[in-house]
């Protein structure tokens, strides 16, 4: 995550790496996605943190495990700057 936010020159903005699950377990956003073929993996979302307080969520629908899909569109960027924007 660190080589990549830098080849981006990603400034402002910390992206944290979870190779093990225990942030996205912590977060209560950890789902089995066997049905697709990937084990346990996080449900796709995003936040907006501000001095340690979640100020927007953006949480793709239908959260549960094994879910026939695997939705992309709330918590993509393009939408969470959006978010900023405004």
């Amino acid at each position: 995550m660190d080589a990549w936010g830098k080849s981006l020159n990603i400034k402002n903005i910390t992206l944290i790496p979870d190779g093990s699950g225990e942030f996205t377990r912590k977060m209560g956003m950890l789902v089995g996605k066997d049905n697709l073929g990937f084990g346990m993996r996080s449900w796709r979302y995003a936040a907006i943190i501000d001095d340690l307080v979640v100020t927007h969520w953006f949480e793709e629908p239908g959260f549960s495990d094994n879910h026939n899909e695997d939705p992309y569109g709330v918590s993509a960027p393009q939408n969470v700057l959006k978010t900023l924007k405004n």
